[in-house]
């Protein structure tokens, strides 16, 4: 088996590693546009080598797109008309998947094409972040499965078995809800609260010595890349906005019941998000 990452990040990287080690990957030919990201990959053997995108892709049996949403959807048609009529499979990565369903939807090539999306990450980027077993016992979305080949979605599927992983299946759309309300608004509140206590921090110094475990942990993710997130806010856009517009609601509940001093009301609002526990645990 040999495999082309194309874009050798954090995901990229982390799913080269566990790949070479569990014996799936022979050889494993990495793309990047960034040359540092191309050197780091091969001096720690993330990749065998590097290659230019076309010469990955004709040396490849699977293509692993891991590149921002946005340059994802670029791609994929031009990579289908060069493996159209071969056994050759590409997958991606993308934490969206309606913009590259409609891109890839009316090829000639669509079966050889598997909408893939791992749960799994971090807070970090670039080939230095990649880590061995990301993505032991995660969950992994595998969208709009009718539309590939028999082959190429058993090829995808015997991955995410050697990577430990969990299978889910769901439609395109379906997908790009779920993940507007358990991942990307994650971000954006990260990102929001971040920036509301960087505002205050100009002003009183000692605003971050004083934070504690339960800051740390929210405003993890605002050390999220932008290069990468900024991308999928926008190809998401539509139910990143609704579930926006159900948190500012959320918000303004809280908001008007401290202005209010309502500790009944408080309690109550506190008693129902406790309710999430029977999820999580």
């Amino acid at each position: 088996m040999t495999i082309a990452v194309v874009g050798i990040g954090l995901i990229g990287g982390s799913l080269m590693i566990d790949l070479r080690k569990r014996g799936f990957a022979e050889k494993i030919i990495g793309v990047d546009s960034n040359l540092q990201h191309r050197n780091i990959a091969q001096l720690c053997g993330i990749v065998d080598e590097t290659d230019t995108l076309e010469n990955a892709v004709d040396r490849s049996d699977l293509i692993i797109l891991s590149t921002p949403v946005d340059t994802n959807c670029e791609m994929l048609p031009r990579i289908l008309d060069r493996i159209s009529g071969t056994g050759k499979v590409v997958t991606d990565m993308g934490s969206t998947k309606g913009s590259i369903a409609k891109a890839s939807e009316n090829h000639p090539g669509r079966g050889r094409y598997v909408a893939m999306h791992p749960m799994a990450g971090t807070e970090f980027s670039g080939p230095l972040a990649a880590i061995g077993r990301l993505f032991d016992y995660k969950t992994a979305i595998i969208c709009d499965p009718e539309m590939s080949d028999k082959d190429a979605l058993g090829l995808v599927e015997k991955m995410l078995e050697i990577l430990n992983m969990r299978k889910v299946f769901m439609t395109s759309s379906d997908h790009d809800i779920h993940v507007a309300y358990v991942s990307h608004i994650s971000h954006i509140t990260s990102f929001s609260l971040a920036l509301s206590v960087l505002d205050k921090e100009r002003g009183e110094q000692n605003i971050l010595t004083l934070a504690g475990g339960g800051f740390e942990s929210t405003v993890r993710l605002a050390k999220s890349n932008g290069d990468t997130w900024a991308p999928i806010f926008l190809e998401n856009s539509r139910f990143i906005i609704e579930v926006m517009d159900n948190y500012i609601e959320k918000m303004n509940l809280f908001r008007k019941m401290i202005a209010e001093k309502d500790k009944e009301g408080l309690k109550a609002l506190m008693e129902e998000a406790n309710k999430i526990r029977k999820i999580l645990n």
